[in-house]
């Protein structure tokens, strides 16, 4: 398994993408509310990428057709934008991806559209403080598994499960690099990790079981059991004494 060391000037244009793609998330999760398509929310980003100067890491990715995906209530991940209006106490998990200067940014974030039920809030805060725990444990001399063993207790513990079937990954010129980072394993097992790695760690929470289906359309990842799903992530360097978060944002879980 070869695992890309960045140099310095590879680091600072990952920072240009990682906040570009931190600015296009946050325009996106403003325009959640009551009433909005995920289709609006697709034309958000696509306006928000080409005035940055950027393009979708995912549009036409094996055939992706969206440049973000949009994944309501039961739906994991990799949900189309399309018609579908969004309800008031939906469950909206945005995934937004960029290319900028040849280097990949990739940031997830859920929130509620309105008010939230208290579950529905419980969720989302334990994929953050899952992502927390992970970004936390991204030093050198870690393990990959030590960052996985973070993501599945903190989520356990709030009475929630981890999506095993997908995973976060290494990222950089490419969108998927070495080493696969799963929500879900032993401490100090797998790859050891070093300064200058660059990680998108992203945990996907489900309300119930673990167990999750693609679609007849042969993207979108939904909840065997119906419950919702809450998914965040961030691109980070791994540091010799703390991550250095790349796709750092702000604002509330609840617009």
């Amino acid at each position: 398994m070869k695992i890309a060391i960045k140099t310095a000037a590879e680091i600072a244009a990952m920072r240009t993408s990682g906040r570009v793609a931190a600015r296009v998330l946050e325009a996106v999760c403003r325009r959640v509310r009551p009433g909005a398509t995920t289709r609006e929310l697709e034309e958000a980003a696509r306006e928000e990428m080409a005035r940055a100067g950027a393009v979708s890491a995912f549009f036409g990715y094996r055939g992706y057709p969206a440049h973000i995906c949009v994944s309501v209530n039961d739906e994991v991940v990799h949900g189309i934008p399309g018609d579908r209006t969004i309800a008031a106490g939906d469950v909206v998990s945005i995934d937004c991806g960029v290319l900028l200067g040849g280097w990949y940014g990739d940031t997830a974030r859920t929130v509620v559209a309105g008010a939230g039920d208290p579950t529905a809030l419980r969720l989302i805060r334990a994929a953050e403080d899952a992502l927390a725990a992970a970004v936390a444990r991204a030093v050198e001399g870690a393990h990959v598994g030590d960052l996985s063993a973070a993501v599945q207790r903190t989520v356990e513990a709030a009475g929630f499960s981890v999506v095993r079937e997908f995973v976060g990954h290494g990222i950089g010129r490419g969108l998927h690099e070495e080493p696969q980072v799963p929500n879900f394993g032993e401490p100090g097992q797998g790859p050891r990790l070093c300064a200058g790695m660059t990680l998108a760690i992203e945990p996907m929470v489900n309300e119930r079981g673990s167990e999750v289906r693609v679609d007849p359309d042969g993207w979108t990842v939904r909840t065997c059991d119906g419950g919702r799903s809450a998914h965040a992530e961030h691109t980070l360097v791994v540091g010799r004494d703390a991550a250095e978060v790349l796709t750092e944002r702000d604002g509330p879980d609840v617009v």
